[in-house]
């Protein structure tokens, strides 16, 4: 997919594009990131970028958007008061403010990661110690993907994983839940060529 053609087909009314990925970043393309942000802001006026406010790829694609409109940035985050003095996004939703009792489908998603399974359901249950939290990240990673009944699924994910060991961790529960829910996604095999066209 060429930049011009994902342009042509993703900036429309209700688009969102995720922009997020690991949080180890090879200093080589830390750049790289923040001048994707940069371009996608500027070459489009309606998609809105969506992140989950993390360190790392998030922060440095966040920075690109937010130096060109952070009015089209929004984060969900893990919990309140996450990374607030790095927190770029012109809206931010926690996931305190969400119901996810009410959501199967978001639990559901989220119980496909077998490595929190058992802690997606103590968080359910109202548990919020040190290991349950950790649930609260891949319910996070979950519903910017899926969205709930008041946040708009994703419509495309742009990933910035680790190539030696691809889809593991958050990100890769990220890029599995878009993949089941045909959500298309790139990483940067795909995207370090957009920089170059």
């Amino acid at each position: 997919m060429t930049f011009k053609d994902f342009i042509k087909q993703f900036d429309k009314d209700n688009s969102i594009v995720l922009l997020e990925g690991k949080r180890n970043v090879l200093e080589s393309d830390k750049m790289k990131l923040i001048l994707l942000g940069k371009l996608l802001a500027s070459t489009t006026s309606k998609m809105l970028f969506r992140s989950g406010n993390a360190g790392g790829a998030d922060y440095y694609f966040s920075n690109g958007v937010y130096a060109v409109d952070n009015s089209r940035l929004q984060v969900i985050t893990p919990y309140t008061g996450h990374r607030q003095k790095s927190n770029l996004a012109y809206e931010s939703i926690s996931l305190d403010e969400i119901d996810i009792v009410a959501d199967s489908e978001v639990v559901y998603q989220s119980k496909n990661n077998k490595k929190t399974e058992k802690l997606i359901d103590q968080y359910i249950s109202g548990a919020r110690d040190r290991f349950s939290i950790k649930a609260a990240y891949i319910i996070r990673d979950t519903i910017k993907a899926i969205g709930t009944d008041e946040i708009k699924p994703a419509t495309f994910g742009i990933f910035y994983d680790d190539l030696d060991k691809p889809k593991e961790g958050g990100t890769g529960h990220t890029m599995k839940v878009c993949e089941q829910n045909n959500i298309p996604i790139i990483d940067q095999k795909i995207w370090f060529k957009w920089l170059t066209e």
